[in-house]
């Protein structure tokens, strides 16, 4: 445990609650938090997890912009709802980048747990784009993938982050029950 994986954390904490909360400081706080982690993660050989923080950067920026600026009157998204195709669509992408990934980091590094951590990276990236575009089936995806990743840092002794990722799925399971219950979605 280092300090800078404590203040990562905090970040975190912030970040994910003001999610919950749908507000779009969520966005700037995050991407201080994922570039902090993605040097972090590069320290403890997770590169499927480095690499992931480097995507959530931009993926920051594209979710501030939506939350901010979309919209039809440019105020920013509503939460909505996918498809079945599109929730189908979105995980086959999660399944087939997580093999590639996955088959990259166990041949070209010496990554700790490539197939998981390629997993984890592949999914929470399609996790992050359903966020940024605030579409309810994150939070149920989002809460299955903390799960994963609390067992993954355990192992690697990441106390401080694995004690955090047991809080993104506590506010995971709040994001979903708040979401759900937002007057757009609601007949």
């Amino acid at each position: 445990m280092s300090g800078l994986e404590l203040f990562a954390a905090a970040l975190g904490v912030i970040a994910v609650w003001l999610t919950v909360k749908q507000n779009p400081w969520c966005w700037p706080i995050g991407l201080v938090m994922v570039l902090v982690y993605s040097w972090i993660f590069f320290e403890v050989k997770l590169y499927s997890d480095m690499l992931l923080q480097v995507i959530y950067a931009a993926l920051q920026l594209y979710g501030w912009w939506q939350w901010t600026r979309a919209g039809d009157a440019h105020h920013g998204r509503e939460v909505s709802r996918l498809g079945k195709h599109a929730v189908v669509s979105g995980l086959a992408i999660g399944a087939a980048c997580s093999l590639l990934l996955g088959a990259a980091m166990a041949h070209w590094t010496d990554a700790a747990q490539p197939w998981l951590d390629a997993f984890l990276t592949a999914f929470s990236l399609v996790a992050q784009w359903w966020m940024a575009q605030k579409r309810l089936q994150c939070w149920p995806l989002w809460i299955v993938l903390d799960c994963i990743f609390v067992g993954l840092f355990l192992y690697k002794g990441m106390y401080v982050t694995a004690a955090l990722y047991g809080l993104f799925t506590l506010l995971a399971i709040q994001g979903w029950r708040s979401w759900r219950s937002d007057p757009v979605l609601c007949p």
